[in-house]
């Protein structure tokens, strides 16, 4: 990548594959394992003037479009550092289901980005299940699931996700190892944007967005549904995957520690 930033280099890609959802998962990246929803009904999220009111529907909104904002502030300067053109993602709120340019989506899928569209979709209710079923509360959990999903616009922009997806197409074997690699670079890239707000960065807050990482880890996920723990489905990494990926964002504040890709190229 020009300036030797914002990526991990030239992926050699190798043993990649396509993944099967249902969804196309090379459109949709950083979906939550399925959890139980009810039936989705079509709402759109508002669009262009109508922001504002958007940001204002409730107090998780509002929440989110304050994160979006500071993650803005962070990547923006980092591209224009590396010589890399930057678009800003749409924030795009639902409720039990919505249609993207990936397709059709609901919140049994949790949280995602489509790269179609550059943009980030959100059913708030998703924190609550978050809080309720899986422990992970708190305002930084849920500042963690907004820059997760905006690591993978990172990865759009960069090229990383198309030179992902450009593989998966031709090789449907090790699919599911890229795309844990895909999601955990995109945890790492939520740690370094946190740990360039550390200022902002309250007593608890950390270990906020660590139980949030554990408890959507794979694993973790296939155990409370009551299945047998198989790693070669696994599309997130493990539980401790994704801690060891966010703290070693958080630890470093470097996008340069996020070469999750490393062991591809030796």
């Amino acid at each position: 990548m020009p300036g030797g930033k914002l990526g991990c280099g030239t992926l050699l890609i190798v043993l990649i594959g396509a993944l099967v959802f249902g969804v196309d998962p090379g459109q949709m990246l950083g979906t939550v394992e399925s959890m139980q929803s009810s039936s989705p009904s079509q709402q759109d999220a508002p669009q262009g003037s109508d922001a504002e009111q958007l940001c204002s529907a409730n107090n998780y909104a509002l929440e989110a479009c304050n994160a979006l904002s500071l993650l803005n502030d962070t990547w923006e300067p980092l591209f224009a550092k590396a010589g890399i053109a930057f678009e800003r993602p749409t924030l795009n709120f639902y409720q039990g289901g919505t249609r993207s340019g990936c397709g059709a989506a609901s919140s049994a899928m949790g949280p995602f980005y489509c790269p179609s569209d550059q943009g980030i979709y959100i059913d708030t209710s998703f924190y609550d299940t978050m809080d309720r079923e899986m422990g992970a509360g708190g305002d930084f959990a849920r500042y963690y699931v907004v820059a997760h999903e905006y690591g993978h616009h990172v990865q759009k922009l960069t090229g990383i996700a198309d030179q992902v997806r450009s593989a998966q197409q031709q090789n449907s074997r090790q699919a599911n190892a890229l795309q844990v690699l895909m999601e955990l670079q995109a945890d790492c890239y939520a740690g370094v944007w946190a740990a360039k707000h550390r200022d902002l960065i309250e007593p608890g807050d950390l270990e906020e967005g660590m139980t949030a990482a554990n408890a959507i880890g794979d694993d973790t996920l296939q155990q409370q549904a009551g299945q047998r723990v198989s790693p070669e489905s696994f599309t997130h990494g493990s539980s401790a995957q994704r801690v060891e990926w966010l703290r070693r964002g958080l630890q470093t504040g470097d996008d340069e520690a996020c070469d999750t890709f490393a062991d591809l190229r030796r």
